[in-house]
């Protein structure tokens, strides 16, 4: 394929979510790679084959610097941060050079009700731009929103819309487990709670998200969290676990209509 007809993109963020999504682009043959950014001392200045595992060097090497300086990217793909007002700088950066984005931000994939201030002002520097800014993922951005949406489609009526995922964080990335409290004492586990640092980011986005494509208008929304306690020890790639000590998370967002959800 023609270098010209191929999109050019810019992996920023090299965590692991961040290695995953570039070795993904890299198979991709409509797709070219033409830089990668991550702030982290150890990788600046390493090919990204070697970073991300890829098996071989592929001639590109990670920045520091968000601006590019050879080929200008098409798209930005950002796997950063999970926070919108952390996020939304990182965006603007982008946009005011003319690149669209796309981010795993979990509280961008939805953000019109949860923070209208910054959506608003992400959508006129877009608009001003003439880019797009896209926030997305697996979840949020499919299982608990996207796909509920698509099923319910097909429905004449819907009064109600109820959704279950389980997962096993043993398998899952190391910084995933750290924000549902993996490994900590019941005390531990409470105080992040309330601090707001433990959880799993982009259940309220996901339910806007369903009732804005239902045109429904909550009232009110909750996230309620409480721990999944070890019942045995358990041993995985990064932790030691005793019973009585935090497994994971048990989370529950509801959306309510007149005082119903």
């Amino acid at each position: 394929m023609n270098n010209d007809s191929q999109i050019k993109v810019v992996q920023i963020g090299l965590g692991p979510l961040g290695q995953k999504v570039l070795k993904c682009i890299y198979k991709r043959k409509g797709i070219r790679l033409v830089a990668a950014v991550d702030k982290a001392i150890d990788k600046i200045g390493k090919d990204l084959g070697e970073v991300c595992n890829i098996g071989k060097k592929i001639g590109i090497k990670v920045e520091e610097d968000i601006f590019i300086k050879k080929e200008k990217p098409d798209i930005a793909i950002i796997t950063t941060v999970s926070k919108m007002k952390d996020i939304v700088p990182q965006i603007e950066e982008l946009v005011n050079y003319g690149i669209n984005v796309i981010s795993s931000c979990e509280e961008l994939t939805f953000p019109w009700r949860t923070f209208p201030e910054l959506s608003k002002k992400l959508d006129e520097s877009a608009k001003k731009n003439n880019v797009i800014v896209l926030g997305t993922g697996v979840n949020p951005g499919f299982l608990m929103d996207f796909l509920p949406v698509a099923v319910t489609g097909v429905c004449e009526n819907v009064e109600e819309i109820k959704i279950y995922r389980y997962q096993d964080s043993s398998i899952r990335r190391v910084p995933f487990q750290k924000k549902i409290g993996v490994g900590l004492t019941i005390d531990e586990f409470e105080k992040r709670k309330k601090s707001g640092v433990l959880r799993h980011v982009g259940l309220t986005e996901s339910m806007h998200m369903i009732a804005a494509a239902l045109s429904w208008e909550l009232d009110k929304t909750e996230d309620i969290i409480s721990p999944v306690i070890a019942e045995r020890d358990f041993v995985t790639a990064s932790y030691s676990i005793k019973a009585g000590m935090v497994l994971g998370i048990r989370q529950i967002g509801k959306g309510y209509i007149t005082n119903r959800f």
